[in-house]
């Protein structure tokens, strides 16, 4: 049996038995470790998503995955810390929207909204856009981190087709409207955007970003 010290209810210390698979091996290894980890750091995301940090318990998380709550301590300490790991963005919002950058300033605005929605849009992508996009307000690592994924990430993603001496101010304005765009179509859900098909809203909304991308103003 594997002792982990859960003290939630009332203090008490009792022993957990190991999730089913995880036996020990020889080297003291768990092969069930990893998959365990992995479907608590998904439960968090789900529940941070939804909750945001403030009203997100581990025991919510816990009970979301499946597990006992001393596993969660064991595997992430505290909630701080699993919150970070859930922050981390997945790979694909880069890729897709280096992706479209890739090909050429015309129609680029139309193709990144396309890219945008696709990756919003992911299942095993969201709960993490979500949980940063949701918590930003009210939590100063998050702020942070999406001011990052702003200044940095689609930055780099669009230094092929955004030039000039401004072209910092434009790519805080794209990052602006895309993140708006997520705000508004994913997590506030405002109708009928919220249920457009993708091509309708790459159509009205793609239009705007490639004003920003080219610099062409209003005045």
């Amino acid at each position: 049996m594997s002792e982990a010290t859960d003290m939630s209810d009332g203090g008490g210390v009792r022993a957990v038995e190991p999730a089913e698979g995880a036996e020990k091996h020889a080297g003291g290894r768990r092969p069930g470790e990893t998959r365990t980890r992995e479907a608590i750091l998904a439960a968090a995301r789900r529940c941070f998503a939804e909750r945001g940090f403030d009203a997100t318990s581990l025991r919510r998380i816990a009970e979301t995955a499946g597990v006992d709550q001393a596993l969660v301590h064991h595997f992430y300490k505290t909630k701080e810390n699993l919150f970070l790991q859930a922050l981390e963005l997945p790979g694909k919002i880069h890729e897709a929207i280096s992706a479209a950058a890739r090909g050429g300033t015309e129609g680029v605005g139309v193709r990144m909204v396309r890219a945008h929605i696709s990756v919003w849009d992911d299942v095993s992508a969201r709960p993490a856009l979500m949980t940063m996009i949701r918590s930003a307000a009210i939590h100063r690592v998050a702020a942070a981190r999406l001011r990052d994924t702003a200044s940095g990430l689609l930055a780099d993603a669009l230094s092929e087709v955004i030039t000039g001496e401004d072209k910092d101010l434009r790519s805080s304005l794209i990052a602006t409207q895309l993140i708006g765009l997520a705000l508004m179509r994913y997590i506030l859900l405002l109708e009928p955007l919220a249920s457009a098909d993708a091509e309708t809203v790459a159509g009205y909304y793609g239009p705007a970003l490639q004003a920003i991308v080219e610099g062409r103003t209003g005045a």
